[in-house]
């Protein structure tokens, strides 16, 4: 199984680069982000799909110590700070925690310089605030107010914890403690297990009440990537290994039996998605690495690899990935209606999955 996985990594990384300077995403052509074409076109290159992407391709550094993983990322960002960054807000905060990785590793002061500003930003109020101090998830083209999302963990808060670590900032280490456990009490369902995609505190309540998979996925992966990047205190780590339990118990009754996820998880009628089902395997795998799931949900992860595999085309694309998907307001029509695309963020699930797989003994 590992020269197959080793195999459809190399494919991957061969497909990756033409969806990371994504060419043809519909907003951007549109003119919908930004104000200019200036704006456009640093938005465009710069926002939480290619984040996770080059999260994704951090970590097959850091497992393979290839050089060519590394000069793709610094080639990346070396282009996009001389172009100059877009505006921040919360899906604009992503790409920030590779570059952070990137900085310490290679001791790049300019690297770093941009990672302090942004979450500095991030810190000190630039990004609104819900009514109990969450980070309200402020994104290119909506305000959202008084909302909390269930991605706003991984593409902003894990960045928060990352530049505290490196720096020895307790402050900011503090305050991703407080947003993942705030993130917790509003969006994990503790009926089911679930997490529901946002809660709006001017409505108090859940939206149309959507289980998605891809948002379920995001706290699969961030609740362990928070105790690997910051070592949670050991009552915080108890009560997040907890809840991760809770969750993957319920998303693995619900998987389908070619070992992919619906993109509505309780609702068998939506389309099988698989975007959600490599950060289901990836997240499963790393939180019994850390010691944070019973190795008994391997199975889970197990049943998901070949559904994950198969979707990789021969071109490195990941197949089956549903597109960029906004809040779900009033109807769970509008998860459903949602197309499939190739995405950075897919590419970047698939290899996390893949890299933690290599070493599980599936």
């Amino acid at each position: 199984m590992n020269n197959a996985i080793k195999e459809k990594l190399e494919t991957l990384i061969k497909g990756f680069l033409p969806v990371l300077y994504q060419e043809d995403d519909p907003d951007y052509v549109s003119g919908k982000f930004g104000k200019g074409v200036d704006d456009r076109e640093k938005y465009r290159y710069w926002e939480w799909t290619q984040g996770v992407g080059l999260f994704g391709l951090w970590k097959l550094f850091e497992k393979t110590k290839d050089e060519r993983y590394l000069k793709m990322l610094t080639s990346y960002y070396d282009e996009r700070i001389k172009a100059g960054l877009p505006g921040k807000n919360v899906n604009t905060m992503a790409p920030i925690l590779a570059l952070e990785y990137l900085g310490e590793y290679l001791n790049r002061k300019d690297y770093l310089d941009v990672a302090r500003e942004w979450t500095g930003w991030l810190y000190n109020g630039g990004l609104p605030r819900t009514p109990e101090g969450g980070f309200q998830h402020r994104t290119t083209d909506d305000v959202n107010e008084g909302e909390l999302w269930d991605d706003t963990l991984m593409m902003s808060v894990l960045p928060l914890a990352n530049m505290g670590r490196i720096d020895g900032n307790n402050d900011y280490i503090e305050e991703s403690e407080y947003q993942l456990l705030l993130h917790i009490e509003q969006l994990a369902d503790t009926a089911t297990g679930l997490w529901y995609h946002g809660y709006t505190y001017k409505e108090k309540n859940h939206f149309a009440g959507a289980f998605w998979g891809r948002g379920n996925s995001w706290a699969t992966i961030a609740l362990p990537l928070f105790d690997e990047i910051i070592h949670l205190k050991p009552s915080i780590r108890r009560y997040v290994a907890t809840v991760l339990t809770r969750q993957v118990e319920a998303i693995g009754k619900l998987q389908d039996e070619s070992g992919l996820w619906h993109t509505l998880l309780d609702h068998e009628d939506t389309y099988l998605e698989s975007s959600c089902t490599a950060g289901f395997g990836y997240g499963i795998l790393l939180g019994i690495r850390l010691g944070m799931l019973d190795p008994e949900y391997k199975e889970i992860a197990r049943k998901a690899l070949p559904a994950i595999l198969r979707e990789i085309d021969d071109n490195g694309v990941l197949q089956l990935c549903s597109y960029g998907t906004a809040m779900g307001r009033e109807s769970l029509d509008w998860y459903q209606n949602i197309p499939i695309h190739p995405m950075p963020y897919g590419q970047a699930m698939a290899m996390l999955f893949l890299i933690e797989a290599m070493d599980a003994d599936l």
